[in-house]
């Protein structure tokens, strides 16, 4: 079964469909790996900050399959799909990666490009998956997050409970 990675983020009773989403992959998903939670600014509009993490775990799905789960996953928490591109999320959940697969399959870029693009998913990604290597770039996400500007984006790791559990701690 392919690894894998999914990004998560949310600015609208954050914590709340963070949790949600959490639940509802834990339900198909074994042995998840989540990272530490940061908060950052809005990218693109403005609003208020958003909640980020990566997510990774082995794939029983294929693609498609997978993005339609996803697709229900944000649904469920009130994701509407009429508003302008960049605006407010209740919950909004991409796949990044998923093994070492480059293209589009079943209508879904792989690898997600804004791995490269934005600190709030780069910084989770290295954070659970250092020795991984981007599929396309064919570097570490450790190299990636070095070679980075990372005081192009702020963002900050903050307390997260699921399940009476932290699973992120701010540093």
């Amino acid at each position: 079964m392919p690894q894998v990675y999914l990004s998560i983020g949310s600015n609208i009773d954050r914590y709340q469909h963070i949790s949600a989403s959490l639940d509802a992959l834990d339900k198909h998903f074994d042995a998840m790996i989540i990272s530490p939670v940061y908060e950052s600014e809005a990218v693109g509009f403005e609003g208020d900050n958003f909640l980020n993490l990566v997510v990774g775990f082995c794939c029983h799905l294929s693609v498609g399959e997978l993005a339609r789960m996803l697709r229900d996953i944000e649904h469920v928490n009130g994701r509407r799909r009429d508003g302008p591109k960049f605006g407010p999320r209740t919950l909004d959940i991409d796949i990044l990666t998923y093994g070492d697969e480059v293209g589009v399959i079943d209508g879904v870029e792989l690898p997600r490009d804004e791995i490269v693009k934005n600190a709030f998913v780069l910084l989770p990604l290295y954070d659970i998956a250092p020795e991984d290597s981007h599929p396309q770039a064919h570097k570490t996400y450790t190299e990636l997050w070095r070679e980075y500007d990372q005081s192009s984006q702020k963002l900050w790791s903050v307390d997260f409970e699921w399940r009476g559990e932290m699973v992120s701690v701010h540093a």
